[in-house]
């Protein structure tokens, strides 16, 4: 009981504490702690890591911006199903995931936002499955995120969907003739969207005339591989990795005059906002996202409009992939009859058998539906950057 008090009165401090820095009653896209929102009544504890700091950054805190939108807007309502929200950093990084999801399952965690980037979301997902604490993960992507563990879903599309959509995408639209690959080798993320765009790629009859990698240790000179592709008259290099060795590669690529196509995938959203980028060197860039800050239906425009009142910047898919999270968490509890005194095992149950008989609405698309493997159904759609700004390619 003193525990609980405790654990309480911790609680309370640091909503002060939040209140106190904060801007607009919300927390600044550059604040790299926590964060915790007090609902109105009894309130279901959900938690999640993500890099709130260091190189990916951009996508830990986008993700809880979006989450805390959610989170107030539905605390605001104040029905039955409120929620208190926690966020931990891991730095991107496996073991300190580990640590973070370790204090989140100590603050009492019943729900869980999984963690944002593929490597320390395969970490904490195994901790889920053990724990049987149910996590929807709005940006992981990798596989192994899921696979084998029955309680642990994704908001956003697997590796192999990227690989494949994209492959079926350059395709269906006629975007190259020959194509590069450039990719990381010891990036879960980017080697599972490799391996899939490739045999898909096969499967339509795309000439693939240069595939070469890199990994951490030569992530800052691209000359060989884009000198390989030059030289192979490549006329549509893909990029199957995030934004920071995507920016450095772009500006490479110009500085010795080659001009192909560029097609990305979703962790290429938010080069825009790079600090130190040329927002130029990223104009005609194609990508696949679920999520169109531009857009010009109701609901992503309130989001973008809020997004940017709060936190001063526009959001990319990360943030709305969390927002379309805590939203699709309140209709399964709302469906399931769930209240915040069930344990974290009885949610888990109850979350299990309940997502697979959804059919939910968000910014990120819509009648999106989940298998019992954990994986979502939703359709990505095509981006190009235009004047510093994704336009729909569809």
């Amino acid at each position: 009981m003193k525990k609980k008090l405790l654990s309480l009165a911790l609680a309370g401090l640091m909503v002060l504490g939040l209140a106190a820095c904060g801007s607009g009653g919300g927390d600044s896209a550059g604040d790299s702690g926590n964060t915790t929102s007090t609902a109105q009544g009894a309130a279901f504890k959900l938690g999640g890591t993500g890099p709130l700091t260091g190189e990916a950054a951009i996508y830990g805190q986008a993700a809880k911006n979006g989450a805390q939108i959610a989170v107030d807007e539905i605390n605001a309502k104040g029905g039955d199903i409120q929620f208190e929200l926690r966020y931990e950093d891991d730095v991107h990084d496996a073991e300190k995931a580990v640590n973070a999801y370790n204090v989140l399952k100590d603050w009492g965690m019943q729900l869980s936002l999984g963690s944002v980037t593929s490597k320390p979301a395969e970490a904490t997902s195994a901790l889920n499955f053990e724990d049987r604490i149910f996590a929807l993960t709005p940006s992981a992507s990798s596989v192994a995120t899921i696979e084998g563990k029955d309680n642990v879903f994704q908001m956003c599309f697997k590796d192999p969907n990227q690989g494949a959509a994209s492959a079926q995408y350059i395709s269906e639209k006629k975007l190259g003739t020959k194509i590069a690959v450039i990719w990381k080798n010891d990036d879960v993320y980017s080697k599972g969207i490799h391996e899939t765009f490739l045999a898909k790629a096969k499967e339509l009859g795309l000439e693939i005339v240069s595939d070469t990698t890199f990994a951490d240790g030569n992530a800052t000179d691209f000359s060989v591989q884009l000198n390989d592709a030059q030289s192979k008259g490549a006329d549509l290099v893909f990029l199957p990795m995030y934004y920071q060795p995507a920016s450095l590669i772009l500006s490479q690529a110009k500085n010795m005059g080659y001009a192909p196509k560029w097609f990305g995938v979703d962790g290429m959203d938010g080069i825009l906002t790079q600090k130190g980028f040329d927002p130029a060197l990223a104009e005609g860039v194609m990508l696949l996202t679920p999520f169109n800050a531009d857009s010009s239906d109701e609901k992503a425009q309130a989001f973008v409009k809020t997004y940017k009142e709060k936190f001063n910047e526009v959001p990319n898919q990360f943030a709305a992939d969390a927002y379309d999270c805590v939203y699709a968490y309140y209709e399964a509890l709302t469906a399931a009859k769930a209240t915040p005194d069930m344990d974290a095992a009885t949610l888990c149950d109850l979350m299990m058998k309940t997502f697979p008989t959804l059919k939910f609405d968000g910014l990120t698309g819509t009648e999106m539906t989940w298998d019992a493997t954990g994986a979502v159904s939703k359709d990505p759609k095509g981006m190009v950057i235009e004047n510093g700004a994704y336009v729909g390619l569809d």
